[in-house]
């Protein structure tokens, strides 16, 4: 595997753009940093996602954001060759030859899909056990997937929750100053609670920012990238299931070729 440094360099450049979108408008970055509103978001959002999934699944969130930041080329003609080479030595010695060369294929799925077309004589039952593979694998990827996309929707939830809060807890400061015969006059330092009161407000929508920044720029593109990423795997497992089925009704090579190509892009086709 190799890093993705797409990714990477995707955050970077989102938190670089800001920044400059900041400091260009003659704001400060400082005004930015806030631990409580991380926490009411960040914190808020995590406790929401142990609610709807089992911590299990969170701790197994570092295996998953390992596969965000590493690139997976899957070379699609490379295993359509492998599986024609398969194929042409099942044709001519019959399945039960290619038992010896399990060892010699690196691709797992493959590997077990041999084994069971091997094995199993029945089309349909083999069909079935490749479906219940493929699945797993599946439904194991869409757990990732929907636990940033639901962070996603949970992040600018509670940005709005922290803002809803900072603005009560402002007013109650305020008008507690008043009821308190801190303000005299309707006068009396008008200009400066002013000044402090919309000073309250700014730090309350900081948890409104968080929110928004962490669901659009981190939650939700990760999720995205997985769902991909999840794709472009599931497309081998597809092509792979479709060629051992193929070599299992002892199918000719060329044929199986012709049949497996027809998932790859025409574009990709015609250049290969």
């Amino acid at each position: 595997m190799k890093i993705d440094f797409s990714t990477a360099f995707g955050l970077a450049s989102g938190v670089i753009i800001i920044a400059i979108g900041i400091i260009s408008t003659d704001g400060n970055l400082y005004w930015f940093a806030n631990g409580i509103a991380l926490l009411i978001v960040l914190g808020g959002t995590f406790s929401a996602t142990l609610v709807n999934y089992p911590i299990k699944n969170l701790l197994g969130l570092y295996n998953v954001l390992k596969n965000v930041f590493t690139s997976e080329s899957y070379d699609y003609h490379s295993v359509i060759k492998d599986i024609v080479i398969i194929a042409g030595k099942a044709r001519k010695k019959g399945v039960h030859s290619l038992e010896d060369d399990l060892n010699k294929i690196d691709d797992k799925f493959l590997r077990k899909g041999i084994e069971l077309a091997v094995n199993e004589r029945d089309t349909k039952r083999l069909r079935t056990f490749l479906s219940l593979e493929m699945d797993n694998i599946a439904r194991r990827h869409n757990i990732g997937q929907e636990i940033f996309f639901y962070m996603g929707s949970y992040a600018p939830a509670f940005g709005m929750l922290g803002t809803i809060m900072g603005l009560i807890i402002m007013m109650k400061s305020f008008s507690g100053a008043e009821s308190l015969g801190q303000i005299e006059t309707i006068n009396f330092d008008i200009a400066e609670k002013f000044a402090t009161l919309l000073g309250g407000m700014g730090m309350a929508l900081i948890t409104t920012f968080y929110g928004v920044l962490f669901s659009n720029l981190v939650f939700l593109p990760i999720g995205g990238k997985l769902k991909r990423k999840s794709e472009d795997e599931l497309m081998l497992r597809n092509i792979i299931l479709e060629g051992i089925m193929s070599i299992h009704a002892k199918e000719h090579p060329v044929l199986i070729q012709e049949k497996l190509m027809t998932f790859v892009q025409e574009s990709k086709r015609t250049a290969k």
